[in-house]
């Protein structure tokens, strides 16, 4: 069985300074992004690119995305085994490739969970990690390599 679901988010520009795109150095790259009845994310190009440093930039928003998703399709098959996580962290690194012709694309992501477990077996545990990644909406559409480096701890 198929089931579709829809997502709608609203990206806004932010960064017209008066004279809009009349060259490249003269428009700010700070935008919002929104999505019905959440609070808006401060976006903006990465600093090698005019970005704002202190707003998110649309790299860090994949990565996060590989990441989160990660992490929840793991809780949920950790919960269906019998593995009972009391914490989990993910300190995710990516690589892009910038092109001559100025486009680029990521190369590969690598994800490498800290799970801690309280009780199941911490082989199991590990192993999971492999039906996390099946489960995995993001990195199933993804066209790079997304691998894992996960660690397990028992309390």
């Amino acid at each position: 069985m198929n089931i579709d679901h829809s997502y709608a988010v609203t990206v806004t520009w932010e960064g017209n300074r008066g004279t809009g795109t009349s060259d490249y150095k003269s428009y700010g790259r700070s935008n919002s992004i929104v999505a019905e009845g959440k609070h808006p994310i401060a976006g903006s190009a990465d600093r090698p690119f005019r970005g704002d440093a202190d707003r998110w930039n649309p790299e860090e928003l994949l990565l996060a995305s590989l990441s989160e998703c990660h992490m929840l399709s793991y809780l949920h098959v950790a919960a269906s085994h019998g593995i009972v996580v009391t914490d989990y962290t993910d300190a995710a690194v990516g690589s892009m490739r910038q092109t001559s012709n100025g486009g680029g694309h990521f190369t590969s992501v690598t994800l490498r969970p800290v799970v801690t477990i309280e009780s199941g077996d911490s082989a199991l545990a590990l192993a999971l990690h492999d039906e996390a990644e099946e489960k995995c909406f993001i990195a199933a559409s993804m066209n790079f390599p997304v691998r894992h480096e996960p660690t397990t701890l028992t309390r």
